[in-house]
């Protein structure tokens, strides 16, 4: 049974039919990225920055084009990225210094480099996420929730909202996998509530309810990541680096009681932020919960398959939070889903016949090569220098913003969070550390404390984000749209109400 809506209302008679197909791509499309490559590659490199470098980076520029635009699906644009790099390696992935050493081999060298996005833990556990969605499909258990979610709380889509918010909040300060928690726990529940309303991915009718909820998960997880130490793993990482590089430390409780005031009220307004910038037709339905109730009625007791599917994903759930130093997270999630095979909830048909999971595999790990090559061939550090030349002799809190604003908006030249931390922390301590009266202790906790909302930015800017991305609910556009507005959201409230509350607490 489907579900027909009013944008104010919602009863359930018969479903209607799907929407019109999406009209074919233009060739501006595909020529558009081609075009920016090349200009930016016949441009002379900028001072400091060596020539293979800056054709990297136009090649790096011309992909990120295209995924913007779309003319190829994400994995194919990325993996043209890739093949595109790995074939004029000589010229834009190795230095002459590399080249001329004896026995070095490009052609290896650039393969294995190509290859490495495919050997990445995260890109592993997002595929994981995606099995995880297709047992709760199989077996009925997603549905089952998704109708629990919708008789208690369907009457209004804010409070779905506000639902998928609380739940990654719970869940956040004992899961240091963000991909774990949102893309492997949050996600699989959710994408079974925009059928009940007749909101399909891919489809016009997405925008019914089914791209508020995910764009609120998304933007959730991001926040919740952000604001506890434990809840993201680069954020471990960067205090460790913090120590070793600026000689500063930071408990779990300073953590989380600098951004506390902006992460509760970030909290509380993305349900409502949302609804007001990327509105749901569907805005209320007194009648959907009593159909969801005869649903569940229809659909009968809990089957055995459910019961193993939830036994397998408190496994997981467990492992995920409080197993981080026995086992790691994408280990739980190969694990669980060898268990899922082995019990048969789910086929290897399934699994193999799971296009969207296989894409977004494809696309993840391509990215995270690309965005990784930014940083091998020096174009990151070369970038934060310049940036850094040019503050010299500013008061060091204004330099102080304008770092944590680059430190920011940088983001988008990286496909993991933990990749940004390692380039970019270090090079950026050290500018500050060369400010005369810069605040350290502050200024590294700011740094640090940007590192899960900057999430938010793009469609790979961290781990859940491609499996959000992949859901056919938030198209190319909405998601890049989203991703300014809401990054420039989410870094003035922060700097707005986290600096003077620093100062309250006493220069933290």
């Amino acid at each position: 049974m489907g579900i027909t809506a009013t944008p104010e209302r919602v009863t359930p008679p018969v479903a209607t039919a799907a929407a019109a197909a999406t009209p074919p791509g233009r060739m501006w499309r595909a020529l558009l990225p081609i075009a920016i490559a090349a200009i930016i590659a016949l441009v002379p490199p900028p001072d400091g920055l060596a020539q293979h470098a800056w054709y990297f980076f136009a090649i790096f520029a011309g992909v990120i084009v295209g995924l913007m635009l779309e003319p190829l699906p994400g994995g194919a644009v990325g993996l043209i990225g890739v093949a595109a790099v790995a074939v004029l390696a000589p010229y834009v992935l190795f230095a002459p210094a590399e080249l001329a050493r004896p026995g070095f081999k490009p052609a290896n060298a650039a393969l294995a480099w190509a290859l490495s996005g495919f050997s990445n833990g995260t890109v592993w556990l997002i595929f994981g996420a995606f099995m995880f969605a297709l047992g709760y499909e199989k077996t009925g258990l997603g549905k089952r929730i998704a109708l629990w979610l919708v008789e208690k709380m369907g009457r209004r889509t804010l409070t779905l909202g506000y639902a998928v918010t609380i739940a990654d909040t719970v869940l956040a300060p004992f899961t240091p996998s963000n991909t774990a928690r949102s893309g492997g726990t949050i996600y699989p529940v959710i994408r079974n509530l925009p059928a009940l309303y007749d909101s399909k991915p891919n489809d016009p009718s997405a925008r019914r309810i089914g791209s508020y909820i995910m764009w609120v998960a998304i933007a959730t997880t991001c926040i919740t990541s952000s604001m506890f130490l434990t809840a993201l793993a680069p954020n471990l990482l960067a205090v460790e680096l913090v120590n070793k590089t600026a000689k500063v430390s930071f408990t779990w409780m300073e953590w989380f009681v600098a951004f506390a005031p902006v992460g509760i009220l970030m909290l509380v307004a993305i349900p409502l932020v949302t609804y007001w910038l990327y509105p749901p037709q569907v805005k209320s339905g007194e009648e959907v919960p009593a159909w969801a109730r005869a649903e569940l009625g229809r659909m009968g007791g809990v089957t055995s398959r459910e019961l193993e599917l939830a036994i397998l994903v408190l496994l997981a759930l467990g492992l995920w939070i409080f197993g981080g130093d026995v086992i790691n997270a994408t280990t739980v999630a190969l694990v669980v889903i060898g268990l899922m095979l082995a019990m048969n909830v789910v086929s290897w048909d399934d699994i193999v016949k799971n296009s969207p999971a296989w894409n977004t595999l494809a696309w993840f790990a391509t990215l995270v090569a690309l965005a990784d090559g930014l940083n091998r061939v020096g174009f990151v550090k070369w970038f934060a220098d310049s940036v850094a030349a040019h503050l010299t002799g500013f008061p060091p809190f204004a330099v102080m913003i304008v770092l944590v604003l680059v430190f920011f908006f940088t983001h988008y030249l990286f496909a993991s969070i933990t990749a940004h931390v390692t380039a970019l922390l270090p090079v950026m301590l050290a500018v500050g550390s060369t400010i005369p009266g810069m605040n350290m202790p502050q200024f590294a906790l700011l740094l640090c404390l940007t590192l899960g909302i900057m999430g938010v930015l793009t469609p790979y800017a961290t781990g859940p984000s491609p499996v959000y991305y992949g859901s056919g609910y938030l198209p190319g556009k909405d998601y890049w749209r989203l991703g300014v507005v809401f990054g420039l959201i989410f870094v003035a409230a922060f700097l707005v109400v986290t600096l003077p509350w620093m100062a309250v607490v006493g220069g933290r």
